[in-house]
């Protein structure tokens, strides 16, 4: 079997790649929804609700406590990975998110007045997650896991 078949039957990896995915289109349909705007860069982009940082990495720590137990080195690797990268999505990226806002209302002001900003020069503002959207995305990935892992 090449690698491509083993990666295509390992459930974790599947686990995790559903998660990822499901979490993806849900973002972009809660945002269509409440914008009225299909905006195709959610399909691929940070922030939003749900995580899809968060349904990632608990579908691949869910799933890989559900094939090697939670006494494994494996199990554990997964879920230091989870709360690290759930963290840095509450943290360091939510800031970097609200950074961008109020830079961008800083730039309008000064188009405003005159000055030329070029249009590249708006900063990305859904980067990181307010603790529900992290939430959403963590029980998201479980519960794809659990039924991946349960098929």
């Amino acid at each position: 079997m090449n690698f491509m078949e083993q990666l295509l039957q390992n459930r974790i990896f599947i686990s995790a790649a559903i998660g990822w995915l499901v979490a993806q289109v849900l973002k972009t349909l809660i945002h269509f929804i409440l914008t009225k705007k299909l905006v195709a860069e959610r399909m691929v982009g940070g922030g939003g609700m749900p995580s899809s940082h968060s349904a990632t990495v608990c579908a691949l720590a869910t799933a890989t406590g559900m094939q090697y137990g939670g006494g494994g080195f494996e199990f554990a690797v997964t879920v230091m990975l989870a709360i690290i990268v759930m963290y840095d999505a509450m943290g360091v990226r939510r800031e970097t998110g609200k950074q961008g806002q109020v830079l961008n209302e800083m730039m309008e002001v000064f188009m405003n007045m005159g000055k030329q900003i070029s249009a590249e020069a708006k900063l990305k503002e859904f980067v990181g997650h307010t603790p529900l959207q992290v939430l959403m995305g963590a029980i998201l990935g479980i519960v794809i896991a659990v039924i991946i892992m349960s098929i």
